[in-house]
């Protein structure tokens, strides 16, 4: 019977229905929808049927199927042939309903809905997934973590190997695209960083100032200012703003490109999306994140010399004079060396992060917030182990 009026304008519903004409065919009619599955289950229950008779099913008559209609034919094809489409199968040896005639569209929607059916573990005769205790979800959790690492330093491999064919070839060096995120990473995130270093250093100035007061040193906050600055506070704050932005950033971009199928788009065409992707970004953020880190030490600076005059009464004069003797060379390259490391970090774990992107658009975003807490945590940590050789040096 046709399913559309004679103008072809709207669909008419057949519902579906379910009948035995002869003790081993099952014949299968109407459309199989959301609308129209409604008194299947009790079509089936009338016909009473057992296991001990050989059935099958004929769906050369069903005219519409949708995944709600699939779903209600999977269950009642791997039921338990007592009648109960609610009863499911206990015995995995038992045999389901073979279906017959089927037209190709639906077939194929019918095997979509039974693989995914089996990937959630719902398949008749299964019973509910046993919950894992605390000590379980624990070395779970250790697993997934050393196998992340283990995966991260795969990655860097691959970057390593991808940087000594460029080294190799100097002509497979993409110098547009490290240009153009040199100025994304660099350029752009100057007033965020400046504005932040300068608060910084106000703030710093304001509590120091408050110790150093009640002593009569108020000179000596220069000393602190440069100190902490220099080798501390402008490096790190830096590194994590950039980690917010630009390694966020690279995560978003690359977790899109892999969603989208775009990099199995570039590898089919013979392009390595290292060479494409990772390697101008790392180059770039080696640059650009040294001379943000110097940046910042100047505005950090200049906020506290504005602290120290509001709050103490230290000139500008006095507070770059004491700064000259008390600030050497190498407590500026202490700060600046730590910048290449925290560059590379933010970078590969953001690549990193991206690469690892897969399904649909909340993917991207899981992906993206794993990046920036990731590559916090390690630049922190990387800066602790800094200060703790930096000791052990004497620097």
């Amino acid at each position: 019977m046709p399913r559309l009026t004679a103008n072809h304008e709207r669909f008419v519903t057949q519902p579906a229905g379910i009948a035995l004409p002869t003790p081993h065919d099952l014949v299968l009619s109407g459309d199989w929808t959301a609308r129209g599955v409604g008194a299947v289950e009790r079509q089936f229950a009338a016909l009473h049927l057992t296991a001990s008779e050989s059935i099958t099913a004929d769906g050369r008559r069903i005219d519409a199927l949708d995944t709600a209609g699939a779903w209600v034919l999977h269950r009642m094809l791997h039921c338990r042939l007592d009648g109960d489409l609610a009863s499911r199968r206990t015995d995995a040896t038992e045999r389901a309903i073979p279906l017959r005639d089927l037209r190709p569209e639906f077939a194929r929607l019918l095997d979509l809905v039974s693989q995914r059916i089996a990937q959630q573990d719902l398949r008749p005769g299964m019973t509910a997934p046993r919950r894992a205790g605390p000590v379980e979800r624990i070395g779970a959790s250790t697993a997934t973590v050393f196998a992340e690492a283990a995966a991260l330093l795969a990655f860097v491999g691959e970057i390593a190997l991808a940087w000594v064919r460029c080294l190799a070839h100097p002509s497979r060096v993409r110098w547009l695209p490290i240009l153009f995120n040199i100025r994304s990473a660099g350029v752009d995130a100057l007033p965020i960083v400046g504005l932040l270093s300068f608060l910084l250093g106000v703030v710093v100035a304001y509590q120091g100032g408050d110790q150093l007061k009640p002593y009569g040193a108020n000179i000596y906050i220069a000393d602190l200012i440069g100190l902490s600055m220099l080798r501390e506070f402008a490096p790190l704050i830096t590194a994590i703003i950039i980690a917010g932005r630009s390694g966020s950033a690279y995560a978003a971009q690359i977790g899109t490109m892999a969603v989208t199928e775009e990099i199995d788009a570039m590898r089919t065409l013979g392009i390595d999306p290292q060479e494409m992707l990772v390697l101008p970004k790392i180059t770039a953020l080696l640059i650009a994140l040294p001379l943000l880190t110097a940046f910042a030490d100047l505005l950090g600076v200049l906020g506290g010399m504005v602290m120290a005059r509001a709050q103490l009464g230290v000139g500008f004069g006095e507070f770059v004079d004491r700064f000259a003797k008390a600030i050497s060379a190498t407590t500026l390259l202490v700060g600046v060396g730590k910048a290449p490391v925290f560059a590379a970090v933010i970078a590969v774990v953001g690549c990193f992060q991206g690469f690892r992107t897969h399904g649909g658009a909340d993917s991207v975003g899981r992906q993206t917030t794993r990046s920036v807490v990731q590559a916090i945590f390690l630049v922190i940590v990387a800066d602790a182990l800094f200060s703790i050789a930096f000791s052990a040096l004497g620097l």
